[in-house]
C-alpha cells in the first residue's frame, strides 16, 4: 500500500529571491518545483500538496489598494482566495506536464479551501505573519506611519508587513479532499486556507489573516492521517545558532529536543520556528510518525534517510 504523504512547499518553492516578483517568473521556478514532486510520486508515494502564498496575497492586496481610487480595493480574504487560485493554476499546469513526462497518469487539482480559525486566537493581538515585499527599515517605518501597518525585521533579510496568523481549527472542505485523496493529486489549502470564521447562525465569514501553510498542512497529515508530514523549505536541514560560527546543522530531533530548542530561541518566529512546531504537532498527534524539514531539491534523498531534519516522537 503507497504510503501517504502531505508536502508543505514554502515561498522558494515558488518565488525565485533573485528574479523579477513576475507570474512569469513564478511559473519557471514552479516548473522545477514539480519536477521534485513529481519524483516523489513516481517513487510510489501518494501526495497532497500545501503551498504558501507570503509573497504573493501581499502583491495582490498591494495592487488592489493601489488602485482603489479607480476599482474598489478587495478584502484580505478575497486576496487569498485569488492567491489560491493562481498559484494553484501554476502548480498544477506544471505538475501535470511534469507527471506526463514520466507516462504518470493522475489528474492534478486546485480546490479552493476555507480554514476555520477561532475569532478569539491571540495571533490577531499579535501579528507575526510576514506578507508582501521587503522594504528597507527606513521605508518599512514610514509605510508603517502612512498606513497603519505592523512591520517587521524579517531574520535578517529586511523589514515585511506582518499580519495576523490564527492557528487553522478545522479544514472546511476536508471531504472533498478525502474524496478526491486515491485518484488525484490535490492542491489544497494554499497559503494556509482562507481563513473564516463559523458565526452564531453556522454560516461563514471571512477575516483578515494570513494561516500559517505549514500549520495548515499539518492539520491536514492530521486529518488525513497521512504517513508523513514534508515541510521544504530553503535549507537542507534545520540549525541551531543559525548564522553562527557554532552553527549546528541536525540530522534528526525528539519531540523533547526540539521543544528546548523552541524555548532557547532558536529559531525565527516567522521562519524556522512554524515548521518546526508543525512539526512537533504532528508526531505528537501520530508518535509513531515523522516529520521530515529539508530543502526541495534534497526532498527525494530525505525521504530516503539521506538528509534532511528527522523530527520523531522519541
Amino acid at each position: 500500500m503507497a504510503q501517504k504523504i502531505v508536502v508543505a512547499l514554502g515561498g522558494n518553492a515558488l518565488q525565485s529571491g533573485n528574479g523579477p516578483a513576475t507570474a512569469e517568473a513564478q511559473l519557471e521556478v514552479v516548473k522545477n518545483t514539480c519536477e521534485r514532486i513529481a519524483e516523489i510520486v513516481e517513487s510510489g508515494y501518494e501526495v497532497g500538496v500545501v503551498h504558501g502564498n507570503g509573497p504573493q496575497v501581499g502583491r495582490i492586496l498591494l495592487a488592489s489598494e493601489t488602485a482603489k481610487d479607480v476599482t474598489p480595493a478587495m478584502p484580505f480574504d478575497v486576496c487569498g482566495a485569488m492567491s489560491q487560485g493562481y498559484i494553484g493554476y501554476h502548480l498544477q499546469q506544471a505538475l501535470k506536464f511534469a507527471l506526463k513526462k514520466r507516462n504518470i497518469e493522475k489528474p492534478v487539482v486546485t480546490l479552493a479551501t476555507q480554514v476555520v480559525v477561532d475569532a478569539k486566537d491571540p495571533g490577531f493581538v499579535n501579528p507575526t505573519k510576514p506578507i508582501g515585499p521587503f522594504y528597507g527599515e527606513e521605508e518599512a517605518k514610514a509605510i508603517a506611519e502612512e498606513k497603519g501597518y505592523t512591520m517587521k525585521e524579517d531574520a535578517g533579510r529586511g523589514w515585511r508587513r506582518v499580519v495576523a496568523s490564527p492557528i487553522p481549527q478545522k479544514i472546511v472542505e476536508i471531504d472533498s479532499v478525502k474524496a478526491l485523496w486515491d485518484s488525484t493529486i490535490v492542491i489544497t489549502c494554499g497559503g494556509g486556507g482562507i481563513p473564516v470564521i463559523e458565526k452564531e447562525d453556522g454560516s461563514l465569514e471571512g477575516v483578515a489573516a494570513v494561516i500559517d501553510k505549514d500549520f495548515a498542512a499539518e492539520l491536514l497529515a492530521e486529518m488525513m492521517e497521512v504517513d508523513t508530514l514534508m515541510i521544504l523549505t530553503e535549507v537542507e536541514k534545520v540549525a541551531i545558532n543559525f548564522n553562527k560560527p557554532d552553527q549546528q546543522n541536525l540530522d534528526h530531533m525528539t519531540l523533547e529536543e526540539a521543544e528546548k530548542h523552541c524555548e532557547d530561541g532558536q529559531f525565527a518566529p516567522g521562519s524556522m520556528l512554524p515548521k518546526v512546531k508543525a512539526a512537533m504537532k504532528f508526531v505528537t498527534a501520530f508518535p509513531e510518525k515523522k516529520a521530515i524539514i529539508t530543502s526541495l531539491d534534497k526532498a527525494i534523498d530525505a525521504l530516503n534517510g539521506k538528509t534532511g531534519t528527522v523530527v520523531t516522537f522519541k
